[in-house]
């Protein structure tokens, strides 16, 4: 059954990795080498070779490279100016009119590329300079370009979502459709919050000038045609594809990557230096991704072995928790791992050992998996060691501080918070459209 001690010392281990600057995918492959040496002496490399075919023969994780590959051709295609340009058109009038516009786009965006990071930075590159034009607060400048960046973890054909249903033994097109109704409500408050704001205080976010709409009706609404409407289609295609169990999600996927090719044949912007700056990124990207999968996978299969999970089982029946209290104490885990952690790491560690503890106390687990990834998305957002701010840095105006993003991004983590009370208070709200699901 292994040594207890040993699955206790791994997660220090890890996390003083981790601090003295070594990258989380080889924290966890140094930790896990170095306790399964331990337990298992000369063999370790063969016992944890197995780990290593285990990820490599998973079918579903096909379908990564193909969603990345999706959206970063969906961000070469010239598609981000003109969909920004549509939502300013609609939503500018309004106050704060352009965060509303970014909020949006982002929503559309994080539909295409499902990553953080190449939301964020993709939209906060036009709308930051847009808002700085017409005065825009600071820190609702930080805190629409973060939050809307963190709408990748939710909105389908999220890969977070893909790698928890994946580690959680879950149906990809299960999740999918519990996340959806979660991920509208999300933009909703989002942009409810800064529509509110701006309306109250009108000098934070001013209505953009009316000579800045001078155009025809029969112009703004072709560019909303031609911008905003392939996009949805494509993403509605791959997702209601999987969700209609009309596809595998590796097969969806294969056809969102082809169809972003035509679509960005479409807009003439498809070259040689373009195909191959995509194919550069998803290379890049995917292998970070299966790197830290791998790391994850070695470090809690050794966990295991270890006795990690009887050590925790045995940890929280001696707690004599109610089923509400246990998902209270694990969402607050995943959200304060994740000031160290990123989100592969966080579900891959977490997931293997929490599952069966929620499935044996009668917990249904598609729902509690949409309430992690909604604690996985706030984490992006929360101070000091947020991932979103960090990415904001890299595209801030010199103006901008620290200080500013942190206070930003705070009444964003409120909604996120919310809506997480409302998906618990509300089961229905995920597990809804999951009846639906393959009909």
């Amino acid at each position: 059954m292994g040594d207890p001690l040993l699955a206790g010392l791994m997660f220090p281990t890890l996390f003083l990795l981790i601090l003295l600057g070594l990258p989380v995918a080889f924290s966890l492959i140094v930790t896990a080498f170095g306790f399964a040496l331990l337990a298992f002496g000369d063999i370790a490399p063969a016992q944890l070779y197995r780990f290593v075919d285990k990820v490599a023969s998973q079918p579903t994780f096909a379908a990564i490279p193909l969603f990345v590959f999706m959206g970063a051709m969906l961000e070469r295609s010239g598609i981000a100016a003109r969909l920004f340009e549509a939502m300013r058109l609609w939503l500018g009038r309004l106050p704060g009119g352009l965060s509303l516009a970014a909020l949006s786009m982002c929503a559309i965006f994080a539909a295409g590329t499902g990553i953080v990071g190449a939301v964020e930075v993709m939209v906060g590159m036009m709308a930051i300079p847009a808002m700085k034009k017409y005065n825009y607060s600071n820190d609702l400048i930080a805190g629409t370009i973060c939050a809307g960046g963190s709408l990748g973890t939710m909105i389908p054909p999220s890969i977070v979502v893909v790698v928890y249903a994946t580690q959680g033994q879950l149906s990809i097109g299960d999740l999918f459709a519990a996340v959806i109704i979660p991920s509208i409500l999300m933009v909703a408050c989002f942009l409810g919050y800064a529509l509110a704001r701006c309306a109250l205080r009108p000098q934070d976010g001013p209505p953009v000038a009316d000579e800045d709409f001078a155009m025809p009706m029969r112009e703004k609404i072709w560019i909303t045609l031609t911008s905003l409407l392939p996009a949805l289609a494509l993403v509605l295609a791959v997702v209601g594809s999987i969700i209609a169990g009309i596809a595998a999600p590796t097969e969806a996927a294969g056809v969102g990557a082809l169809g972003t090719i035509i679509l960005t044949l479409f807009y003439r912007r498809l070259t040689i230096e373009v195909l191959w700056s995509a194919t550069r990124a998803t290379l890049v990207i995917t292998a970070m991704v299966m790197l830290i999968v791998v790391g994850g996978t070695m470090f809690t299969s050794i966990f295991q072995i270890n006795g990690g999970r009887q050590l925790i089982q045995s940890t929280i029946l001696a707690m004599d928790l109610s089923s509400g209290e246990l998902i209270l104490i694990v969402l607050l885990i995943i959200m304060i791992l994740g000031f160290v952690l990123d989100w592969i790491s966080i579900v891959l560690i977490c997931v293997p050992i929490y599952d069966p503890l929620l499935r044996a106390a009668g917990i249904d687990p598609v729902w509690f998996a949409v309430l992690a990834i909604i604690a996985l998305q706030t984490s992006y957002l929360t101070p000091p060691m947020a991932p979103s701010l960090f990415y904001l840095r890299s595209i801030a105006p010199p103006d901008m501080s620290y200080r500013q993003m942190a206070l930003g991004v705070m009444p964003f983590v409120a909604c996120q918070v919310l809506v997480m009370l409302i998906v618990y208070l509300f089961p229905g709200t995920a597990l809804w459209l999951t009846s639906f699901v393959g009909i």
